[in-house]
């Protein structure tokens, strides 16, 4: 304020005054500040308004003192006149009182933040799978890809990183460390450069590699069904059947893909009953993973499991493939997720 009135000189209040615009009259204040040394933040303003205002610095060659003393005393008496300033918008208004708020408040008030203004770069990176990211981290520099790892969920970091030559893993690694002191704008204008690039190619037309998407639809499929397909693959293409069969994930593949310490967790997400009718239906069709599965839980669950899967008897045909392929479906779920790491069908 005291740069304002140094320059609000009475002697020049009443000579004629030039016409600006607003967005000129901004330009004139914000020269002013930057004259003497009193450097304003901008960085709240939108793209589009920082720029206007350096085009219209651009156009002002010039302004004379009565001018400027006019400009200034408005500038000043509009400064009197407000008590409060609020942000314009939600997400304004977020990062304002974020640190105020529960954790599922702020979530469910980022996620409207988002749908009412420009959509988060790095929400819509963090939501692609690995496969999708994989070529960013093999092009760009290890400072890019140290950004894009420590914005994504852990899982899919661990899995980039995971699947780069090791002289590449620990540069990008090493990266990572310096990461913190990146400011917000330029982390904004990396997630917003990594997916234009993503957005400028063509996304396959099916996500994962052909042997894969057979495997999976064969998962749901009854025994029968996938028996026969296979074994039309195997007159076909012999190699492409032994990919699907790798791909192949069932009930009986669970002692082979399932870490024993991960059994606890992946029977919590299925129901009850289902889990007593797969377990009914396994005892006949798949006994070693019905026994790999009660020796991982606890002693009293697995006493009371087996109780109610031999009282509900021999359970055969779609209702028991039905429980079974329910079971594994949960399991593939909390892998998909990161939550749990399928151990590698071995090779045949």
């Amino acid at each position: 304020m005291e740069l304002i009135q140094d320059v609000m000189d009475p002697a020049i209040n009443m000579a004629p005054v030039r016409h600006l615009s607003n967005a000129e009259k901004a330009a004139v204040i914000v020269r002013l500040l930057v004259s003497e040394g009193a450097v304003p933040r901008l960085t709240g303003l939108s793209q589009r308004q920082q720029e206007r205002l350096v085009e219209r610095m651009a156009t002002l060659a010039h302004v004379d003192r009565p001018t400027l003393a006019a400009i200034a005393q408005e500038f000043a008496q509009s400064l009197d006149n407000v008590g409060l300033i609020f942000p314009r918008d939600m997400a304004g208004a977020l990062d304002l009182m974020e640190t105020h708020l529960s954790e599922d408040a702020r979530t469910r008030l980022r996620d409207r933040a988002e749908a009412e203004g420009p959509p988060d770069p790095w929400r819509r990176l963090a939501a692609m799978e690995p496969d999708r990211l994989a070529p960013l981290v093999t092009r760009e520099s290890a400072e890019i890809c140290a950004i894009l790892l420590a914005k994504l969920p852990v899982s899919k970091a661990a899995a980039l990183l995971a699947d780069l030559p090791a002289d590449r893993a620990h540069i990008v690694a090493h990266a990572v460390s310096v990461t913190g002191a990146v400011d917000p704008a330029t982390i904004a204008r990396v997630g917003d450069q990594l997916l234009a690039e993503l957005d400028a190619q063509p996304s396959p037309s099916f996500g994962g590699n052909p042997a894969d998407r057979v495997g999976a639809i064969l998962n749901a499929a009854t025994a029968d069904t996938r028996d026969r397909v296979l074994d039309g693959l195997d007159s076909r293409d012999a190699g492409f059947a032994g990919d699907v069969r790798r791909a192949i994930f069932t009930f009986e593949h669970i002692p082979r893909r399932l870490e024993s310490k991960d059994v606890p967790k992946a029977m919590r997400g299925v129901d009850p009953e289902t889990t007593i009718l797969a377990l009914a239906a396994a005892i006949q069709a798949a006994p070693v993973a019905v026994e790999f599965l009660l020796e991982n839980m606890s002693k009293r669950m697995a006493e009371q499991l087996r109780e109610d899967a031999e009282a509900r008897g021999t359970v055969r045909g779609p209702e028991g493939e039905a429980a079974m392929a329910e079971v594994v479906a949960a399991i593939r779920s909390l892998a998909d997720a990161g939550e749990i790491r399928l151990i590698a069908p071995e090779e045949d």
